[in-house]
């Protein structure tokens, strides 16, 4: 799916992939067909296909801008995750016949994986969350909801259910109706997001288990396999600003992502707010987005930081705390560093996300969308001033650190597509 989360974690698989000798190429449109281009990565353009994505999906779809709760859930279903499914099909029928591939190796997300395995017979492996691919235990999606602990909560959950259900149907629907003209089985009204990812012979679960809520168990066709890092950009490595150096200096990074990043009053705005004349020096990334505003305001104070973008890599092993709007990508780059997490954001599913940090103790959920300046100065001075925070980071980045992800990957690879190939 073009959004960054979802490619990302694929860009460092295709590169292990093709530095191993396989033939690796993707199916792209034309603005993570340029991204690809600086990866030195060969692909095949949409044709049927229209890339909707962050960037763009408020203007080809105005309607979403209005919309929260469950009828933006709705909404997304339908017009982001479904509404391609059958043109990526057809994209995808054509690219096979230019390029027999013995494998599609795609993001989970994607939902075209169930009409390559069925109709195309070629064999799916995936990479998912297992935020998407719920346990028997595991609260509903989209609500930010935390492990049922007594029989209210089991209610709440049971009432969650249903209005994720009836939130999911028309969606559902469409999709079915994408299944019907090419003759595969419908999914039932509550198998989204799951239900179609089963027909990947592998799923390849982005993380581990301490980053799930406690007992979480995987569907039967999907595994952990530890940090999914993406590929290295060529623009990596640019010098840091000299004030993250500084001896002592406790650094708080803030960032709102890539999709809903457009208005930085959601959350970089009250962050500055809160912290542009306290001790630590802040670094806000806007990815491109009002930076020149921002300084304008804000970057009077020598240890306020602004940029577009700053190489994570580089600057979370000089950080001390990450606020994020909840994406997971973030989260897994702040947890590889051993940086404490404070999470905002409702939408898109990031409050899932926040609610297991909160919940592991990686840091804290501020359970707002848009956060006022003191509760994130509280969760700052929290985060920072309590060690168990960092303490059960570093335990989670021990156990990424033991998966061997690429090496699994490339086991389960070649066992599914030997026989495809005799």
């Amino acid at each position: 799916m073009p959004a960054d989360g979802h490619i990302n974690p694929l860009t460092g698989i295709a590169a292990h992939l093709a530095q191993r000798g396989h033939d690796v190429r993707w199916y792209a449109g034309p603005h993570y067909g340029a991204r690809l281009d600086r990866l030195d990565m060969a692909w095949f353009p949409y044709r049927a296909a229209t890339e909707v994505m962050a960037g763009n999906i408020n203007d080809l779809l105005p309607q979403r801008a209005r919309l929260k709760g469950p009828k933006l859930i709705a909404f997304d279903l339908e017009q982001f995750f479904v509404s391609q499914v059958d043109h990526h099909f057809t994209d995808l029928v054509e690219i096979r016949e230019e390029f027999p591939f013995d494998v599609f190796f795609c993001d989970g997300a994607m939902y075209v994986e169930r009409l390559v395995a069925e109709r195309l017979g070629v064999p799916v492996l995936a990479v998912g969350l297992s935020t998407v691919m719920p346990g028997p235990t595991s609260p509903p999606p989209f609500f930010g909801l935390r492990p049922a602990r007594h029989p209210v909560d089991r209610a709440v959950h049971g009432v969650v259910r249903r209005m994720v259900r009836a939130t999911s149907k028309r969606g559902v629907l469409a999709y079915n109706a994408i299944m019907e003209r090419h003759g595969v089985a419908p999914v039932p009204l509550d198998g989204f997001p799951h239900v179609p990812m089963a027909s990947a012979r592998r799923v390849f679960l982005n993380g581990s288990p301490s980053l799930e809520f406690p007992g979480y168990q995987p569907p039967a066709n999907a595994e952990f396999v530890g940090d999914l890092a993406p590929a290295p950009t060529p623009s990596a490595g640019a010098a840091l600003p000299p004030a993250i150096l500084e001896n002592g200096a406790r650094v708080v990074v803030v960032s709102q992502g890539t999709v809903d990043n457009t208005d930085p009053g959601k959350l970089i705005i009250p962050t500055l707010e809160a912290l542009a004349d306290g001790p630590h020096v802040v670094v806000a990334t806007t990815g491109g987005v009002q930076t020149a505003e921002l300084r304008a305001q804000f970057a009077a104070s020598p240890r306020v930081i602004v940029e577009d973008y700053v190489d994570y890599d580089a600057l979370f092993p000089h950080t001390d705390a990450f606020i994020s709007s909840g994406g997971f990508g973030s989260l897994l780059a702040a947890v590889r560093h051993g940086v404490p997490v404070i999470g905002a954001g409702k939408r898109e599913g990031k409050n899932d996300i926040n609610a297991r940090v909160d919940h592991n103790g990686l840091g804290v959920d501020l359970r707002s969308e848009r956060p006022k300046s003191a509760a994130i100065r509280r969760a700052v001075d929290k985060v920072l001033g309590d060690p168990s925070y960092a303490a059960r980071v570093a335990e989670v980045r021990a156990e990424l650190e033991a998966y061997t992800p690429h090496a699994r990957i490339e086991e389960v690879l070649d066992r599914e597509a030997r026989p495809a190939q005799a």
